[in-house]
């Protein structure tokens, strides 16, 4: 019962302003006429514009002019000087919550449409990643930091190739809508390189040279490229990103470390390294292996003392059985756990699993 009193209050707009001159009422009532509160009914009109229309700002204060003149005649002071007073400050404070009714409800229209197009705009930027693309299952998950958005600086995406599927997940340093206009260059490089360049190397010069032609070239990407071709061969660029975290159909654990690092999306210009090849991981895939990729708002996410999530001792178990987006769905409950608070960076996670070598499924994605 409480909890419907409180809702019937916080959902009505002219709840708790009629609920406000009420207990004013009530109040006049116990102290007798000598105290005769007849200018705090204006208080109703003044909380009705917090979330009121202006129809309801002159609602209640025609409840309130309403109370005034009931007490005043009550209190046998009906046109008295008190009376007249209390009605023009009635009046005034009625026209001005009016006033700043529909000021608030302009913005409120004008954040609408803004946060129709953010919306759109989001969708676009990070779609829903296909279940299934060739020879392997994807499961994909999002968490921003910021609660007005669901996308910052972390991306990730899928699309089917001639050999197989190629991934990539990375994260733009920094913070800010300079962070999302960098992920979606990174994004639009690659959605266009994919399907059709004739290597993974290929698919990163053209990330790189997407950020040199679209960016200010203050900002860099960590990011992983991946592949997994029809016959279940993985390659792997790491461009300073963490090391995907490996579960193989047996049992055994290990992150998937590259020998020498490829730098980050928009240094590579800066170090002399242009040729990918020799920073490449080449590593065989059986069917049941999964592989999770994840950015620094998991590896770095910390508990009450600090200490970060250890990704190995806590992920790796969870990945072994259910659905890629169940999986996913019992590491974030356990960073939320580990953590104690809500997730304070950007973090995406993409898990993929060997389910087969189907040409013909791998040729249709």
């Amino acid at each position: 019962m409480r909890s419907r009193w409180r809702r019937a209050l916080t959902d009505s707009p002219t709840a708790l302003p009629l609920a406000t001159m009420l207990g004013i009422a009530l109040v006049d009532v116990s102290t007798g006429p000598e105290y005769n509160l007849l200018p705090v009914y204006a208080a109703g009109p003044a909380i009705a514009s917090a979330r009121g229309t202006v129809r309801n700002v002159f609602t209640v204060g025609a409840v309130a002019v309403a109370l005034c003149l009931l007490f005043a005649w009550k209190a046998d002071r009906f046109g008295e000087l008190r009376m007249t007073v209390a009605l023009a400050a009635i009046a005034y404070v009625t026209l001005a919550a009016a006033y700043a009714a529909w000021s608030r409800r302009k913005v409120e229209r004008r954040l609408v449409d803004v946060r129709d197009v953010a919306r759109t705009l989001e969708d676009v930027l990070l779609a829903p990643v296909p279940p299934a693309i060739g020879p392997v299952r994807i499961g994909a998950s999002y968490v921003s930091a910021h609660r007005a958005t669901r996308v910052g600086g972390d991306l990730y995406e899928a699309e089917p190739c001639p050999v197989g599927v190629r991934l990539v997940i990375a994260d733009v340093q920094g913070k800010g809508l300079e962070t999302v206009q960098c992920a979606s260059v990174v994004l639009t490089a690659f959605r266009e390189a994919a399907p059709e360049a004739e290597d993974l190397a290929e698919v990163g010069r053209r990330i790189e040279a997407a950020l040199e032609r679209r960016t200010d070239g203050r900002r860099f990407v960590t990011g992983i490229l991946a592949e997994v071709a029809r016959d279940g061969s993985l390659l792997v660029f790491n461009h300073g990103h963490p090391p995907p975290l490996l579960l193989t159909h047996d049992g055994r654990t290990a992150f998937v470390e590259s020998d020498d690092q490829a730098p980050p999306f928009g240094l590579t210009g800066l170090t002399g390294a242009a040729d990918l090849h020799d920073s490449v991981t080449r590593l065989p895939l059986g069917i049941g292996d999964r592989l999770l990729f994840y950015t620094d708002g998991l590896s770095e996410a910390r508990d009450a003392d600090g200490a970060f999530y250890p990704v190995f001792q806590r992920a790796a178990p969870l990945l072994r059985d259910g659905r890629p987006e169940d999986v996913l769905t019992r590491i974030r409950a356990d960073v939320a756990a580990f953590t104690g608070k809500a997730p304070d960076d950007d973090s995406a996670l993409l898990l993929i699993e060997v389910h087969g070598l189907p040409a013909a499924s791998a040729d249709g994605a």
